[in-house]
């Protein structure tokens, strides 16, 4: 039993250690808050596939990297999905730097709801009554802060739907996630390399000091590790599993926002990530109830006949 259960226990250690690097790379990129969110991201994109080409040539896997690149399918399906990450990330660089965490956190908060949603519109998926119950709940979260905080949390939104838009494109592309991931970045990396040009060229002072470009440096090892990690997860651990284990990234980002930098929590935030908080429990012990009765559907009939 001890050697049964190792895999699973290294699955939840990779697990935390993945959604944990996630929860807390807001303090990274608070201490590069003086650069542009958009110099950020194009350093995100360089570095990180840096790293990852890096990656690829100690596996051995640049033949295979290679092929796929032959597709124009699945090229033009990757290039959707390099413009999806591409803006989720922007996105969540924009909401840090802007000292607007909690909205990233509710936003990493309503995603598995905005999967569910796409399931049901580009999958026809059929919504259970506990699902429909949730995905009303977060509504009236959102209407909350539009009504008596007088705005739409429009970050949230974008980062729920960019991600879920993003994790529906991984679903239909069969390629595995590093090599994906490999060819996102490297189709960002032409207009990263440009942009930092243009930028050097166009500077009146020096640039980013010494300090400056090595924090920026370390963006690349910052997104891939913790992705690492996740792939490593996903191969030990039920969905499921991960599906609770997500929400410590968006939880410890909470945390982050409210007690490290002191964003403003009002009433109305309070009812309404009450109400995302609420729903998101009616979600996951609904989907661990399905998952409960798929897998009995799967074991009684052999049961019977013993």
């Amino acid at each position: 039993m001890a050697m049964a259960s190792t895999p699973s226990k290294h699955g939840i250690l990779y697990a935390i250690l993945a959604y944990g690097a996630w929860g807390l790379i807001p303090l990274y990129f608070k201490s590069v808050a003086n650069v542009a969110p958009v110099e950020v991201l194009a350093h995100r994109a360089l570095w990180s596939f840096a790293m990852l080409a890096v990656l690829v040539a100690l596996l051995g896997r640049w033949s295979e990297l290679r092929r796929e690149l032959r597709s124009r399918k699945l090229l033009l399906m990757l290039g959707l999905s390099t413009l999806l990450i591409a803006a989720n990330w922007l996105m969540f660089i924009y909401a840090v730097i802007s000292g607007q965490v909690l909205q990233a956190s509710l936003g990493y908060f309503i995603n598995p709801l905005a999967n569910v949603l796409l399931g049901v519109v580009f999958l026809r998926e059929r919504l259970r009554p506990c699902q429909t119950a949730s995905m009303a709940l977060a509504l009236v979260g959102v209407l909350v802060l539009a009504v008596f905080v007088g705005e739409v949390p429009w970050i949230a939104l974008a980062l729920a739907m960019t991600f879920a838009l993003y994790g529906l494109m991984r679903k239909l592309i069969l390629v595995d996630g590093l090599t994906s991931l490999t060819v996102e970045t490297l189709v960002m990396t032409p207009a990263a390399l440009a942009y930092l040009g243009y930028l050097e060229m166009t500077r009146e002072t020096a640039g980013n000091t010494a300090g400056t470009l090595g924090l920026l440096a370390l963006s690349g090892p910052v997104t891939t590790i913790p992705l690492l990690f996740f792939a490593a997860a996903a191969r030990k651990l039920r969905l499921s599993t991960m599906g609770i284990i997500q929400y410590l990234s968006p939880t410890l980002q909470f945390l982050l926002a409210v007690v490290a930098f002191r964003e403003p929590f009002s009433t109305a935030q309070i009812v309404s990530f009450a109400c995302i908080w609420t729903a998101i429990a009616i979600y996951t012990a609904d989907s661990w109830r399905a998952l409960r009765q798929d897998r009995l559907a799967l074991v009684e009939p052999f049961g019977a006949d013993t």
